[in-house]
């Protein structure tokens, strides 16, 4: 596919993001909150729903393989919102029922949630490869910042709303504003979606062509070293990524003495530097930076370098005592991980088609499927080694001060992976760019 995607279709695509993130929301946060507060159930109940959500992302290379065979990626965005939205709207329903009965709630619970992990993963990974193939290069940095911020909106319109019309609290309240979200999410994705891919797409497999097996294409893209380098790196960040999301308030509350209203706008500031960060990227990739400060390899690297001195700057802040500039140290831990994030899943887009467009979904999918479950691993293993660091040290600032440094060690890994990117990609080039030798073609008839 030719790059032809213009702002305005970017846009219409980042609305997917945008209803993504609004049934994402309600399932991570607000079903969270009602279970724990007004259900009065163990946190480890929606903790392992969640958890749950975000380890069904492994399927993600099935999905992708599935639009490369088919040659269009529009059906597998919808299909995958028509089941983001059905879960969602089932999680809300269970939540519901286990007030009354728990057993029978908590059963369409799992199921819900992995219905919203499989319409997440499908229609995420088919819309980036869409993006991947229809942006020009030079765009892609401000492409993914559009569909990242506009998921980010997703979360930051739904909640408020929501939450409005939550109260009074009662089940049918629930279900309610949870299946008008999803109605509501579903049509702004098709409306979104619809027409930007050609009808008739450039299949990725010639007419009457043989279709290879998922398992062969898989074994493809894992056996390529630069593809596989590009996975370690995905997972490595986005572990140290979402580490420390569940840890830097406690931290703030237990070593700062600061009041649950001060961390969170601890945590506001911190996601504003995330999207300052971003725009950053964004403008300078676009070739306000030139060809240097343009390279998404370069800002890849910098993010996950500038991560890990702020995360070492906070594990060190923590020593020096209420003196420490927190507020600054956050915003940079913000300002760099956003400048990580938005680079990576440029390059992302851009290393997707390098080894062939017949393998663009599952190289895709494989990606995403280390991010999903890096951030599901992420917050899990960030607590609970701050957990076991406090039974080694009993004063807490030793315990966060490691475990911070422990992160920060991860994203030092990331950045050196991530200098590496670039040298992936033309790896990839060169092995695509080889004619494919005929007398391996009936072996897969």
């Amino acid at each position: 596919m030719a790059p032809t995607l213009g702002w305005l279709a970017i846009v219409r695509l980042g609305l997917v993001q945008t209803a993504l993130g609004a049934v994402v929301v309600l399932m991570t946060s607000t079903l969270n909150r009602v279970m724990v507060v007004e259900l009065a159930l163990p946190a480890m109940i929606p903790g392992a729903l969640v958890t749950l959500h975000y380890a069904v992302q492994v399927l993600r290379p099935r999905w992708g393989y599935g639009s490369d065979m088919g040659g269009r990626r529009t059906p597998w965005i919808v299909g995958g919102m028509a089941a983001l939205c059905l879960g969602g709207f089932g999680a809300a329903t269970a939540t519901a029922l286990m007030e009354t009965h728990l057993a029978a709630g908590i059963a369409l619970a799992i199921l819900s949630f992995l219905t919203v992990g499989m319409g997440a993963g499908a229609a995420g990974t088919s819309l980036l490869v869409l993006l991947a193939g229809g942006v020009e290069a030079r765009r892609r940095g401000a492409a993914a910042t559009i569909v990242w911020v506009m998921m980010i909106a997703g979360f930051a319109i739904t909640a408020p709303i929501a939450g409005h019309f939550l109260d009074p609290f009662s089940g049918a309240r629930l279900v309610a504003v949870s299946g008008t979200v999803s109605l509501l999410a579903f049509l702004l994705a098709v409306l979104a979606v619809g027409g930007i891919e050609p009808e008739r797409a450039p299949s990725s497999h010639a007419e009457g062509a043989p279709k290879r097996p998922f398992r062969e294409v898989l074994a493809r893209v894992w056996s390529e070293p630069a593809s596989r380098r590009f996975t370690v790196f995905i997972f490595v960040a986005m572990l140290a990524y979402s580490a420390q999301e569940l840890i830097l308030e406690p931290f703030a509350g237990l070593v700062f003495a600061m009041t649950p209203g001060v961390t969170t706008k601890l945590s506001g500031l911190q996601h504003g530097g995330v999207l300052a960060g971003m725009l950053t990227v964004a403008g300078l990739t676009m070739g306000i930076g030139g060809p240097y400060l343009g390279s998404l390899k370069l800002w890849t690297a910098t993010g996950c370098a500038g991560s890990a001195l702020a995360l070492a700057g906070i594990a060190g802040g923590g020593l020096v005592g209420p003196d420490f500039p927190l507020r600054v140290a956050v915003f940079a831990l913000g300002l760099f991980n956003g400048m990580f994030a938005v680079a990576a899943i440029g390059s992302m887009m851009g290393l997707a088609g390098a080894g062939g467009e017949a393998e663009r979904g599952t190289r895709m999918g494989v990606w995403g499927a280390a991010q999903g479950v890096a951030f599901g691993a992420g917050g899990f293993l960030g607590t609970m080694a701050v957990d076991l660091a406090r039974l080694v040290s009993p004063e807490p600032v030793h315990a966060y001060a490691a475990v911070f440094l422990a992160e920060a060690a991860l994203f030092l890994v990331g950045a050196l992976l991530a200098l590496r990117i670039e040298h992936a990609g033309a790896t990839l080039l060169r092995r695509a760019a080889r004619p494919r030798r005929p007398v391996l073609q009936p072996r897969y008839r």
